[in-house]
């Protein structure tokens, strides 16, 4: 059986690292001789909300019966009653990138009720793939069998080494990620607001139409702070763009407070980039100590201090960027990915 349906909230084309997961996998397949059937789904996710339901509801009941169905917990988690629906006449596997409840902003009631969801969800599928070994370590505790769980961390291609800023231009931060409260661009700007005297210039790459409250709230921040002359907003980037933005930056910035891998700062250091972050979710085991400096989530000060030291630091910064490329040089590119999902697949189709 080489046919296979992915299930996906909106659009697969969606610039963020999970929705980039999916695609590179995707078409990873297809070149190997699959056929993969996308559904892309309409309504307010991860919900429950009633559209959503009824879309994950009909994608499901099209699918052919023992078709393998792979699920984004964005599209399923929240809908356990719709997968128990389908189990027993589709194969289902859960495709987590990082809990729902986990999502940073959430009331207390609501986080609690995304997580009883998404794991009673797990408990309807045959077999979840995780994109980091610690979300997969989650998932263990959640009940889930080693059988039934494997680990496939995204692929690392080589990049170009970054060069870094013209001459005569000032050391550039660069950001990548949807603006969203997860992704810490505000505690970013609360930082850079108290190292106003170093000579720096940064911006701010990601989608902003995901949580416009959110975007006000940083934008208010840039003001307030007097930092609109430093603080560049460059929205959601094609490719061509993006790896300009790479090519040019001194320093990759990225104050997550949880993430299930962390793309983005891999991406940065497959190019030589030095890495600031938290130490949130997986990203320690995404980047190693020699490659950056790791923060407490929502340390203002120590962010702050960690940018400062680096940004007047050139020998470190150079060092750490080296052992950055060096490390994600030896990660498995996304053919090794490909060929590891392939492999799960098969052994559990069986």
């Amino acid at each position: 059986m080489r046919e296979l349906g992915l299930v996906v909230p909106g659009s697969l084309e969606q610039r963020t690292g999970g929705y980039r997961y999916d695609a590179r996998m995707v078409a990873g397949l297809r070149a190997h001789g699959w056929t993969v059937t996308v559904r892309e789904l309409e309504g307010a996710f991860p919900g429950p909300n009633p559209a959503a339901k009824s879309a994950l509801d009909a994608a499901l009941a099209g699918f052919p019966d023992r078709r393998a169905v792979l699920l984004d917990g964005l599209a399923a988690g929240a809908f356990p009653g719709v997968l128990a629906r389908h189990a027993e006449r589709l194969h289902l596997i859960y495709l987590l990138h990082h809990p729902l409840g986990l999502e940073t902003g959430l009331e207390p009631a609501r986080a609690d009720d995304l997580l009883a969801r998404e794991r009673a969800a797990v408990g309807q599928v045959e077999g979840v793939l995780a994109t980091s070994a610690f979300t997969a370590g989650q998932v263990a505790t959640w009940g889930v069998s080693s059988g039934r769980l494997q680990a496939i961390p995204p692929g690392i291609e080589p990049r170009p080494q970054a060069l870094g800023p013209g001459p005569g231009e000032r050391p550039l931060l660069l950001c990548v990620g949807s603006v969203v409260p997860r992704k810490g661009q505000l505690e970013l700007v609360q930082a850079l607001a108290c190292i106003r005297t170093t000579d720096w210039r940064a911006v701010l790459v990601g989608s902003r139409v995901r949580d416009a409250a959110y975007v006000q709230r940083v934008e208010a921040a840039i003001t307030e702070a007097g930092l609109g002359d430093r603080v560049e907003w460059a929205g959601e980037c094609d490719d061509a763009a993006l790896e300009g933005w790479y090519g040019r930056a001194s320093l990759f910035v990225l104050p997550s407070a949880y993430e299930g891998f962390g793309m983005a700062y891999a991406e940065a250091m497959a190019r030589g980039l030095p890495v600031i972050g938290t130490t949130g979710g997986a990203i320690p085991a995404t980047v190693p100590e020699a490659a950056g400096r790791l923060v407490p989530p929502g340390d203002i000060g120590a962010l702050a201090e960690a940018i400062d030291a680096l940004l007047v630091d050139d020998g470190a910064r150079h060092r750490m960027g080296r052992m950055a490329r060096e490390a994600m040089a030896e990660r498995s590119d996304w053919d090794g990915a490909v060929a590891a999902l392939e492999q799960t697949l098969e052994a559990w189709l069986q």
